[in-house]
């Protein structure tokens, strides 16, 4: 295994750790094995989907349903059973949801016209380096906690500069709360939200200097919440306008490391679709 690395380039360790560099190893050499070896080697791309199964898969997605937390704005989902299999032989469910339901996706045309929509997100663009800031003790602290540049820089002196087409996930273990709505919103008595979110100053260091591919959060807003209270949605705005999109409601980000995991970004191919939920999966060291 470690010669067929090395035959496709890959062999150098991160600052990440020994476990962490062969899963991004495995990861890369999977992507490019195709492009490598030659069209009768099956044997490169079996070998980096052994890697990549001995490792351990988390779930980042929570399972969606009726009555689950949602964007204040939204409709509760309705399922109505259509065929069973004592009357019918089959079951068949009707689901009505809005596209941002649960785990989901937020494509740049969920807030710009012209932007890319669901079906038009790079295949490449789902296929990514996770890295993970961890703020939720400051969270733990105080709820309107927002990701600071030192959080970054705090996460750089450790792992290194955040990779070139990362997905960025701001764990604040707010995903504890699933599945009491009240809990998640954390409304106060003059009706104001209190959860953490993402500033500007971050947003614009991680996808402007940095180049990072997508980001994501446990909450139901990339704004925090006093900014939701107001309707004040302008850091989404600002990530779906730069035409890179958004996971949000991620769960069990306390069970993957900062760096050295990789994840697959995983939703339906809806046409001309302005959100749609995810299934969020990180191989993990």
């Amino acid at each position: 295994m470690r010669v067929w690395l090395r035959r496709v380039g890959i062999g150098r360790v991160s600052r990440a750790g020994k476990g962490g560099a062969f899963i991004v190893a495995a990861f890369a050499a999977f992507a490019a094995a195709g492009a490598t070896a030659p069209a009768s080697d099956g044997a490169a791309l079996t070998d980096a989907l052994a890697v990549l199964k001995a490792h351990r898969f988390v779930d980042l997605t929570h399972a969606f349903a009726p009555g689950i937390p949602h964007w204040k704005g939204a409709p509760d989902e309705r399922v109505k059973t259509l065929y069973t299999v004592e009357k019918d032989g089959f079951r068949i469910n009707e689901y009505c949801h809005i596209g941002q339901w649960g785990t989901h996706v937020d494509p740049p045309a969920h807030f710009h016209t012209g932007l890319r929509t669901v079906d038009q997100i790079d295949l490449k663009d789902m296929l990514m380096p996770l890295v993970v800031i961890d703020v939720h003790d400051k969270v733990a602290k105080n709820p309107d906690y927002v990701l600071t540049v030192g959080d970054i820089t705090a996460w750089e002196s450790r792992h290194g500069p955040v990779p070139k087409g990362a997905f960025v996930a701001m764990r604040t273990d707010w995903s504890k709360r699933w599945p009491d709505d009240a809990k998640l919103a954390n409304k106060d008595s003059a009706d104001v939200f209190h959860y953490p979110g993402w500033s500007k100053d971050v947003l614009q260091l991680l996808y402007e200097k940095r180049g990072i591919a997508a980001s994501g959060h446990e909450t139901t807003d990339t704004d925090p919440g006093v900014a939701t209270t107001k309707d004040d949605y302008s850091l989404e705005s600002y990530i779906l306008g730069l035409n890179h999109y958004q996971i949000e409601l991620l769960a069990n980000l306390d069970q993957v490391p900062e760096a050295g995991a990789v994840v697959w970004v995983t939703f339906p191919k809806v046409l001309d679709g302005s959100g749609f939920p995810a299934r969020v999966i990180a191989v993990v060291p």
